[in-house]
């Protein structure tokens, strides 16, 4: 958990408590009908009340701020403040409305809370409706803020002027905003992920790309069945590559995926490249960030063979390590400085000597903490070895299952 996450959980837990605390006055003096259940106190049984109503208001709003997801919302969270009529507006109109009123207020909201939107503060006010049967006396309206600022506002609408109402509002709204950041900070780390997948996509070598087709080329009209074999291999390796969706795979995936990518390159080496697989079958199921391992088996065979003139030997290797399924791929290449390896990793020099390494390096740290990057070994003339750790179980690292022709 983030330190905005947990300042956000820190913010949500004082201000539900506080709406306890004053739901469950308002309860015992309304002898409210949660009364009867066998819940312990007036003020116990208000706030376990409140907290049920937030967690069912909190998804939809952890989608951002839309009318659907304010539709949703603006249900759970009247009832939370025992508000005559609520309802939820952006910067340009209102979102949803739930109560009474609508037919004669609605138009006026945006009036209102114009002046919210450039002082970012809280405003009530008498509504003055002429309905005399109109239950809309006094209108409170919050700002819902976000890192740009105040998205919308928070109206509340009650039978009469009340300072607690005032006080329940604002921080039910401070709740919604913290539930907004949260859902721009999914944004943002989603926007993030998908870049990062797509840097690693295109630091799929062009070359491997001309190169692999060239090498099937090749085979055309001396071997057809080996040439038609390795189409489907590269058809087959570049749909995965890049699939539109998912964030994390499994390891059986991400494995088949480099098998095929070393059968393209062993086309194009012939026995120069040669390969050593040792897999745990218990392990290929763990889940692990999309195209975090092909990147570091294609730096092998670029070191190990496109930088050199001698054989090469790639060993990938696959095993259950109790809480984690750790992954070693090792060649016998020309190997690095380890200068330059740090420079890469600390992003201080183009990534060309070093395909994804820093990409990988940073997706992993990001998932999974500071202690789970890439450990790597290597020296000039001795080779890489690059291991990695993966936590089989870590909440948020979910698969896309299998490998549909659709993704």
């Amino acid at each position: 958990m983030t330190g905005i996450e947990l300042a956000a959980t820190g913010v949500a837990a004082a201000v539900l408590l506080l709406l306890g605390f004053v739901l469950g006055r308002l309860a015992t003096r309304r002898g409210d009908k949660a009364a009867d259940l066998d819940l312990g106190t007036p003020v116990e049984r208000a706030t376990f009340h409140t907290l049920h109503t937030a967690s069912l208001a909190a998804p939809p709003l952890r989608a951002g701020l839309t009318e659907d997801t304010a539709r949703k919302a603006v249900r759970r969270l009247r009832p939370l403040l025992g508000t005559e009529a609520l309802c939820l507006t952006d910067r340009s109109a209102v979102l949803a409305w739930d109560g009474p009123g609508e037919s004669h207020h609605r138009h006026q909201v945006m009036e209102r809370v114009g002046p919210l939107l450039d002082s970012g503060r809280s405003l009530s006010a008498h509504t003055d409706c002429a309905d005399d049967a109109c239950p809309l006396r006094w209108v409170v309206i919050a700002p819902l803020t976000g890192e740009d600022g105040v998205l919308g506002a928070l109206v509340a609408y009650g039978s009469r002027e009340s300072a607690v109402l005032v006080r329940a509002a604002t921080e039910v709204a401070r709740w919604v905003s913290v539930q907004l950041e949260l859902a721009e900070l999914d944004s943002s780390r989603t926007r993030i992920v998908e870049a990062e997948i797509r840097a690693l996509r295109a630091q799929i070598s062009p070359h491997f790309v001309f190169n692999s087709l060239a090498a099937i080329a090749s085979f055309v009209r001396t071997d057809p069945e080996r040439a038609r074999e390795l189409l489907l291999e590269f058809a087959d390796f570049t749909r995965y590559s890049f699939r539109r969706h998912g964030e994390f795979a499994q390891l059986a995936d991400e494995l088949r995926a480099i098998e095929q990518y070393l059968a393209l390159a062993g086309a194009r080496f012939g026995e120069r490249l040669k390969v050593t697989l040792q897999i745990a079958p218990e392990v290929l199921p763990v889940a692990l960030p999309f195209l975090c391992l092909q990147p570091l088996v294609e730096n092998a065979v670029k070191h190990g063979l496109e930088d050199s003139v001698h054989d090469c030997r790639v060993t990938i290797a696959a095993r259950d390590a109790g809480a984690e399924a750790v992954v070693v791929i090792e060649d016998d290449g020309v190997g690095m400085d380890p200068a330059v390896l740090r420079a890469i990793l600390l992003g201080e020099r183009p990534t060309g000597s070093g395909i994804g390494l820093s990409n990988v390096d940073e997706r992993l740290r990001q998932v999974y903490g500071p202690e789970h990057g890439l450990v790597i070994e290597t020296g000039l003339g001795a080779g890489m070895k690059v291991t990695v750790r993966i936590p089989k179980y870590r909440p948020g690292v979910h698969p896309t299952v299998g490998r549909p022709s659709d993704q």
